[in-house]
């Protein structure tokens, strides 16, 4: 299965579905399953936001508590889209569509960026130890 690793808090606020989309800077072809690793970076200046702890908390989670260097979900990769306009407090994707509010907060919207679009985030009900890799990458069991 394809991976996607992540730094938390941002995986966790993926997999929660705080956030809907998942930014990159680069586009794939990939449609299909894909998991979702934690790195075992975690972004302590973010975490310290007010608002993305009471996100966390929300969902029971404290920063001390989320879970690193695991895949903890599953889910479809269906579509990459190109962000074609910033601005400041949303976003214009290629296909129309606008991004504000909370997904525009917890993303990074550039122009020329891209914008993961998922469907069936599933968390799973063990988490599996797994070292990261770059980009998208393939778990192989061991």
């Amino acid at each position: 299965m394809k991976v996607l690793s992540m730094i938390q808090p941002w995986a966790s606020l993926f997999v929660l579905r705080e956030a809907q989309y998942e930014t990159r800077s680069w586009k794939t072809n990939y449609r299909g399953p894909l998991a979702i690793h934690t790195s075992k970076k975690i972004n302590k200046a973010v975490c310290s936001h007010r608002a993305i702890q009471a996100l966390l908390y929300k969902h029971g989670y404290t920063v001390e508590g989320l879970p690193t260097g695991k895949i903890i979900a599953v889910c479809n990769l269906i579509d990459c889209l190109k962000v074609v306009e910033n601005h400041q407090t949303s976003a214009i994707l290629e296909d129309g569509r606008e991004v504000s509010g909370n997904d525009f907060f917890l993303g990074d919207y550039p122009e020329n960026g891209y914008v993961w679009v998922i469907e069936g985030m599933r968390t799973l009900d063990s988490f599996i130890p797994a070292k990261g890799k770059l980009g998208l990458w393939e778990y192989e069991e061991e």
